[in-house]
């Protein structure tokens, strides 16, 4: 990775040309670079540099990545909508969508506040991050900003180095990490041990140096035992020492490992031009130096998910000592050091067209989907800590299907996450699963070197929701609840439909008569429904009733005393947003916040935030259904203590046919100072239901409102609704 701050822009251009050979994209890199230096000519960093060095730095880091231009002028411009006179529309007109919508994406991030005071609290914020962040370059953005300000960090004052470092370690270093980017994921760490623990750190660089002559000794020794012995064989090769960084030795001491027990202190790295000779290289050392058991990691026939490949041995070498040594090919290396970023460039081998490479790209960038849907199945905060803690970090599992190829699942994996790796129609119509030759139920957990065989039925029904309980991924999570979502919708449109056309014919209305034109668009803007599908899927999912819909067009002419009287009692508003400070998203300040629609959160109901990619974060009760199996994409929220907004709900009253009791419920509306927002009467042949939607002030006042209905005369039930 480019450590070097550099402070002119022919250093940039000469980077990127390196590999962008397109004049025109150099061209826009050019005419970014004046826009930004305009905008920022006279203005200081803390440092004393101008500040266009921290943009022109930040680019130049993700040179060293290869990214595509306009990632580049994107970086570049990474910080200018500060400027409030700078706009987003403005940067499109001049630089196009694309990267005005990767600097509206970084300058979206870096306007919250990542606080990561304990562990919940970052998980939390790493799933905002990433979520929040429609495409990955704006990450690779924020990783590069990042390490440019820790670089420059001593600048500040020693409370703000230390939150910084805090939140690089528990939050953009993770993931780097998960993204492959191994020299960004390193230099952040080291930096980060540098200003968070000081003297652990420079106590760990005091023991490494009284050491370094010594195992640079050994180092230069083994290198050349191992070069002799790949000569004798010709195999050309490449070896280089590899300095551990200090961040992995804290790890490992942090963990209760003494000094003189680290294996990779001395570490050698081999490179070689094929994948057969990884292997040769590794039969030729293991022939010469005993292998250390269980120090044996075969990364190339089972790739790690973020991509890394390589041979990881290690063997007792010279003198006794311990070497770790790594085995890869030049593109192997390339893949480990730069991550998914290996495969963002438009310059793809093999790639014959664009059509080629847009499909190469799709197929490399699976994995980024997968770190999108943040694979957890938590119900609290410490279950959510684990299983983040299995994403990112534990131990993860190889099985193999019945031809030998082997798929990396996390440790507990069962069947089912199995069968939705291997493709999504294998598990939609999986029926059965053997394993090792023996019938297994779904539930059984994989164990490491597994031979998974997965039974299908084209006649299959497909997945239950039980299955929801089994599957450890959020990837075999995902396709089971799409499958469920897409058979639902069907089933809701067939029984909408069935269940109209039947009260139709009850009430002896011919339906072609019914549904015209012109009563189809009344019923769509009345209920604000997009087509005549979502109408039958509405009815199908009991959220409305045919009773609801022909009473609606039969009366909607009408203006009966009791709707007089409704008028006169409903306010004009029809939403109420929370004021900023109402709702409170631990250790984040600046997000936007709505209140759901369907379960109509109020002060002092229990909450949980639901993140919406593009819209923030919406409030949902806690044990709302529209988000019971979403435990991926929910955070923390309370209420402020102090709020004086009310906030919309609504009830179901059920009562029997009089024409008071509607006028009696809008009395006890005032005597509770709630204000009505609408009312929807629902006929049937024994009751009539009141659907009532109004604003509270809290929790207390709607039991207070709805004990006060109870007892009204000829009232049934009360109900609160959630759609």
């Amino acid at each position: 990775m480019k450590s070097v701050n550099i402070t002119h822009y022919e250093d940039l251009y000469d980077a990127a040309k390196c590999y962008i050979t397109n004049k025109k994209e150099l061209n826009l890199l050019n005419e970014t670079y004046e826009y930004v230096s305009k905008k920022y000519f006279g203005i200081k960093r803390l440092t004393g540099d101008d500040f266009i060095v921290h943009p022109l730095n930040v680019a130049y880091i993700l040179t060293d990545l290869k990214v595509d231009v306009q990632t580049l002028c994107a970086a570049l411009l990474h910080e200018i909508l500060k400027d409030e006179k700078t706009t987003k529309e403005e940067i499109e007109k001049l630089f196009g969508n694309e990267i005005a919508d990767l600097v509206e994406g970084i300058d979206k991030i870096n306007r919250m506040s990542f606080s990561s005071e304990s562990e919940s609290m970052a998980n939390n914020n790493r799933k905002i991050l990433v979520g929040l962040s429609e495409d990955v370059r704006v990450i690779f953005i924020k990783l590069a900003d990042r390490l440019h300000n820790m670089r420059t960090i001593w600048v500040h004052p020693e409370t703000v180095q230390k939150e910084k470092a805090k939140e690089t370690l528990d939050i953009l270093a993770p993931i780097a990490h998960r993204l492959g980017i191994s020299k960004i994921k390193s230099e952040l760490e080291d930096l980060a041990l540098r200003y968070y623990k000081p003297d652990v750190y420079f106590s760990i660089v005091e023991s490494v140096n009284k050491t370094k002559k010594e195992r640079d000794s050994l180092i230069v020794e083994m290198i050349n035992t191992i070069a002799n012995i790949l000569e004798e064989n010709h195999i050309t090769a490449e070896i280089k020492g590899r300095a551990k960084s200090i961040y992995s030795i804290y790890k490992k001491l942090d963990k209760g490992k003494k000094f003189s027990d680290i294996y990779d202190l001395l570490a050698l790295r081999v490179y070689v031009e094929t994948k057969a000779e990884c292997y040769q290289v590794l039969g030729l050392i293991h022939a010469i130096y005993k292998p250390l058991p269980k120090r044996f990691k075969d990364y190339i026939a089972m790739p790690k998910p973020n991509m890394y490949q390589s041979l990881h041995t290690t063997v007792i070498g010279i003198d006794g000592n311990f070497f770790e040594i790594q085995i890869r090919t030049y593109e192997m290396d390339y893949i480990a050091e730069k991550g998914i970023a290996a495969h963002w460039s438009y310059k793809e081998k093999g790639s014959g067209s664009k059509a080629n490479m847009v499909s190469t790209m799709e197929q490399k960038l699976q994995f980024f989907r997968a770190i999108m849907e943040l694979k957890e199945d938590a119900k609290n905060d410490e279950e959510m800590l684990d299983n983040l803690q299995n994403d990112f970090f534990n131990d993860t599992i190889y099985v193999f299907t019945p031809k030998g190829d082997a798929l990396e699942l996390a440790k507990g994996s069962t069947p089912i996450d199995f069968a939705y790796a291997v493709h999504t129609d294998v598990g939609n119509k999986m029926v059965g699963a053997i394993v090792n030759g023996n019938i297994v139920s779904f539930d059984y957990e994989l164990q490491n070197n597994d031979v998974v065989k997965i039974n299908t039925n084209k006649n299959s029904i497909g997945p239950s929701a039980e299955w929801l309980k089994l599957a450890k991924s959020g990837q075999a999570r995902g396709k089971i609840k799409s499958f469920l979502n897409r058979v639902d919708r069907e089933n809701y449109l067939k029984n909408g439909q069935e269940l109209l056309s039947k009260e139709l014919r009850r009430k002896k209305i011919v339906f072609s008569d019914f549904l015209t034109t012109e009563n189809i668009d009344k019923i769509l803007s009345e209920f604000k429904l997009t087509d005549i599908n979502e109408l039958y899927i509405n009815i199908g999912s009991n959220k409305l009733t045919p009773i609801q819909i022909i009473h609606f067009i039969n009366n909607s002419d009408i203006n009966t005393k009791e709707e007089i009287i409704l008028k006169k009692s409903i306010i004009s508003n029809t939403n109420i947003k929370p004021n900023k400070n109402d709702i409170i998203v631990e250790g984040i300040d600046e997000i936007k916040v709505n209140v759901a629609s369907c379960c109509k959160p109020i002060p002092g109901d229990e909450i949980t935030g639901f993140i919406t990619k593009g819209y923030g974060i919406t409030i949902h009760k806690l044990d709302c259904p529209n988000v019971e199996n979403e435990d991926e994409r929910l955070i923390d929220v309370r209420w402020n203590d102090k709020i004086n907004q009310k906030y919309l709900t609504t009830l179901l009253i059920r009562c029997n046919p009089n024409n008071n009791v509607l006028l009696d419920i809008i009395a006890k509306t005032t005597s509770n100072d709630i204000n009505v927002n609408s009312i929807n009467t629902i006929n049937s042949d024994n009751n009539v239901l009141y659907e009532i939607t109004f604003n509270v002030i809290n929790v207390e006042r709607l039991h207070k409102f709805i004990r006060d209905i109870e007892l009204i005369n000829n009232v049934n039930s009360v109900e609160r609704i959630i759609k």
